[in-house]
């Protein structure tokens, strides 16, 4: 017995849903690249003129003008990841588990070369004896280079980024 087409509503875009789609599978693969701690995987995701960026303030509208918990070009993003992969950073043994979380994502603005996406983050960590959790909204930039899509720009505005946190450990 064949079932009849489930209807769609009368706006409802095809194309655009497939780009979303296409967009929510490429957060969760992000994603999962810093679960397995595939980090050179994930730092090939970004852009050559790529920033990193956790807001110390929730409003804060420019890196420059106040202290950020991290703010990366590529090259820092690129000693951030060698410092975590390095086998002498002993403080970093072992390297936390994590579990990132993806949800709520949107499409806040496109244009002819990017595309601004905004997600929600819950992220569990677990290192020796010591579980946590952290939430923040994210919002990335993407482009496309050489056909795929890639990370322009990525800030991380942790929910509680104004109190006092322990040391971040992993890649958010």
């Amino acid at each position: 017995m064949t079932r009849p087409a489930a209807s769609q509503p009368a706006d409802f875009d095809t194309a655009r849903f497939a780009r979303m789609e296409d967009i929510r599978q490429f957060l969760f693969h992000e994603a999962r690249l810093l679960d397995t701690h595939q980090f050179e995987d994930w730092l090939a995701l970004f852009t050559d003129d790529s920033t990193y960026w956790v807001p110390l303030e929730a409003a804060q509208t420019d890196p420059l003008s106040t202290s950020s918990i991290i703010h990366d070009d590529r090259t820092l993003l690129e000693l951030r990841v060698r410092q975590i992969t390095h086998p002498r950073a002993h403080a970093r043994r072992p390297l936390a588990r994590t579990v990132h979380q993806i949800g709520n994502v949107q499409i806040l603005s496109k244009d002819a070369s990017e595309l601004r996406v905004a997600s929600t983050l819950i992220l569990l960590e677990y290192r020796p004896e010591v579980q946590r959790s952290w939430a923040a909204l994210v919002e990335h930039r993407l482009r496309r280079v050489d056909g795929r899509l890639a990370i322009a720009a990525k800030r991380v505005n942790l929910i509680n980024s104004e109190a006092e946190l322990p040391g971040i450990a992993f890649l958010l």
